[in-house]
């Protein structure tokens, strides 16, 4: 189950550093129909309920081309996860893990990520199944799944050698 902002036994929190902008532009806002961090689903499933995609002018004309793929990556910001926890217990084993070794949402920079099915582009909305997060999140980026690029070939002779 998914907790608010409780520390368990064993769980370490640090006090992070201050800040620095990095430049970080939200795109857009995701439209979902859970509003309560303990209502929403640990993970998406691409059977679930239909999620908008909102993006923001002027990045709507960078859907161009997105609907020819069947799934999309979706890159957001866990706005209202915890961001100072070093070591966490999952509820799941009860057991001391690194943050930097879970999915948890608690991390030092709460990015989310979801391989979301792409059910369609109206505008400037995108609708997708397969997504986990609360309605109003905020949008970091969108891709096209990996899975649907050709490989890059293996490394050949001379590839790394540089001029001397």
């Amino acid at each position: 189950m998914v907790r608010r902002n409780e520390i368990r036994e064993g769980e370490i929190a640090v006090t992070p550093p201050q800040a620095t902008d990095a430049g970080l532009v939200f795109i857009g806002r995701i439209h979902t129909p859970w509003t309560d961090r303990m209502l929403t689903p640990r993970q998406g499933r691409h059977d679930g309920p239909i999620c908008r995609i909102e993006i923001f002018e002027p990045w709507v004309a960078a859907l161009k081309g997105l609907d020819q793929y069947p799934d999309v990556e979706v890159i957001y910001w866990l706005h209202q996860s915890r961001r100072d926890l070093v070591l966490q217990s999952p509820a799941s084993d009860k057991n001391l893990h690194g943050t930097f070794s879970l999915r948890s949402p608690v991390r030092p920079n709460p990015l989310g990520t979801s391989v979301a099915k792409l059910i369609g582009i109206d505008g400037a909305f995108v609708m997708v199944r397969g997504l986990d997060c609360l309605d109003g999140t905020p949008l970091v980026d969108l891709k096209p799944d990996r899975c649907h690029f050709t490989p890059i070939a293996p490394p050949q002779p001379g590839d790394f050698e540089t001029g001397t």
